[in-house]
């Protein structure tokens, strides 16, 4: 596999635990984790929470990366929030994780410039968010692509263990969406024994949940890009 193979951790932290404070805890453990082996984003998605809880948890997030960028300078884990341009940018994330319904990244981007007036935002947030956007086909692909979109997060591509039966796109949707002009990550149903197939169908990188979660980050990383 490719050594400049992108890797994308999307969080559950109810998968890590049956209470709240341990459920945190482990979280952010994974966090620290990921960024200190090299995972590029890092994408915030616990849907459930308040807005006052999920922007206390990204800034948090945010606190952990920053402390580890003053310990390592090559580190250049980016984190990402799900749906919540607002959040992403009092928290001073790098970035948003749109749904394909979402906002469009044009929207996104003036909605960056506006909101987000607090001291920290306007000091360590990027002038321009990273944005990724959730397609399902390659013409959303191509229309996020069009819209300003950093880059493409591709899925199902494979059955995935929470959900036999529903639809997957399979490699050859896959394949094709590889087309569009910005990056495109492939998730749904990842292992690292099928990763290698995405990125032969012409994905820039890898997706997942449990592939990071349920794993040492550590391992995935190295199996995912071997020296």
């Amino acid at each position: 596999m490719p050594a400049s193979c992108l890797l994308y951790f999307i969080t559950d932290r109810t998968a890590l635990a049956p209470d709240e404070p341990t459920r945190r805890r482990l979280l952010l453990e994974k966090i620290a984790e990921a960024a200190r082996n090299g995972v590029d984003y890092i994408q915030l998605r616990e849907k459930d929470l308040q807005t006052r809880d999920l922007e206390s948890l990204a800034r948090e997030a945010v606190a952990i990366l920053a402390q580890l960028r003053a310990e390592n300078r090559d580190l250049r884990t980016a984190l990402l929030i799900n749906s919540r341009t607002d959040i992403a940018r009092a928290a001073a994330a790098e970035g948003v994780h749109l749904r394909s319904n979402d906002l469009s990244p044009q929207e996104v981007r003036a909605m960056w410039t506006k909101c987000g007036a607090g001291a920290l935002a306007r000091e360590n947030s990027p002038r321009a968010p990273l944005i990724a956007v959730s397609c399902h086909s390659p013409a959303e692909v191509t229309k996020a692509a069009a819209e300003g979109a950093t880059f493409a997060v591709f899925a199902p591509v494979f059955e995935k263990k929470d959900a036999p039966g529903a639809q997957s796109t399979g490699l050859p949707l896959l394949k094709k969406a590889c087309q569009a002009k910005i990056p495109v990550l492939a998730l749904g149903g990842i292992t690292l024994e099928n990763a290698q197939s995405c990125l032969e169908a012409g994905a820039a990188g890898i997706a997942a949940i449990r592939l990071f979660q349920e794993n040492r980050i550590g391992e995935v990383v190295k199996a995912l890009r071997p020296r």
